[in-house]
């Protein structure tokens, strides 16, 4: 089973511009996903709101019995989220190095405009080529 059942990337204005899904099992469809980033970040805006600490980034973990939800969310407000095995390890790495991917391979194409959705097929790949890896190391442990 892997590890990641599927990633998202969300703009700054909460539109779903990124989904992939990695299991098999629970596939949601577009309108599903739409919703599904919406909700997220709303609660993710709300959970800054209501945090007693200033300063607070918002939601970086959500755990329930049959998934985690990993997020990152970068300066500009773009936020990466991947739902994943609960507890799964270093998706904060993971996610941190997606975005990575994301600065290299999208917002470095002179094609791309911001806040559109992502169709960049290096980004495909280079993304693929990553959650493999994580795969990999996690059936090695």
């Amino acid at each position: 089973m892997a590890a990641i059942y599927s990633l998202y990337v969300i703009n700054k204005s909460g539109g779903l511009i990124f989904c992939k899904d990695y299991g098999s099992a629970g596939k949601m469809d577009t309108n599903d996903s739409l919703r599904l980033a919406s909700l997220w970040h709303s609660m993710h805006a709300i959970s800054q709101q209501l945090s007693p600490v200033n300063g607070c980034a918002g939601i970086e973990l959500l755990q329930a019995d049959t998934f985690d939800l990993h997020c990152f969310q970068s300066l500009t407000g773009t936020k990466f989220f991947v739902v994943c095995e609960p507890g799964a390890l270093h998706m904060e790495s993971l996610l941190k190095y997606i975005y990575e991917l994301y600065t290299d391979y999208v917002l470095k194409n002179p094609f791309y405009e911001m806040e559109m959705p992502i169709r960049c097929e290096l980004f495909d790949i280079n993304l693929s080529q990553a959650v493999q890896k994580d795969r990999v190391a996690l059936l090695g442990r």
